[in-house]
């Protein structure tokens, strides 16, 4: 017995959904980065769902370049928010505003 797409879809609709209401309410860099992080898991197993169903690989490789700039943008972000916060020793994002020049 095989697990319909549409529940795999519901699934991926629900993550999505709960990144971006997080994503939109918190002042946090760190949460907003996990926020990404799961909107991007979402749209993987979109992908992933679509590439089963249709029995193409071409779901999947994308899914892995996905990862990939990801993983680039944590490392990078995480970067910047320790940087800021062992400056600022707070990670809000509304404080981050105030360093525009």
């Amino acid at each position: 017995m095989t697990i319909p797409a549409s529940w795999f879809l519901i699934v991926a609709a629900a993550l999505f959904g709960v990144g971006a209401f997080g994503f939109l309410t918190r002042r946090s860099a760190l949460i907003m980065f996990m926020c990404v992080e799961l909107m991007l898991n979402a749209v993987n197993l979109t992908f992933v769902t679509f590439s089963r169903s249709l029995g193409d690989i071409a779901g999947q490789a994308s899914v892995f370049f996905v990862l990939v700039v990801a993983a680039a943008e944590v490392t990078v972000g995480l970067g910047i928010v320790v940087a800021v916060f062992r400056r600022r020793n707070s990670a809000s994002v509304d404080e981050l505003s105030e360093l525009k020049g």
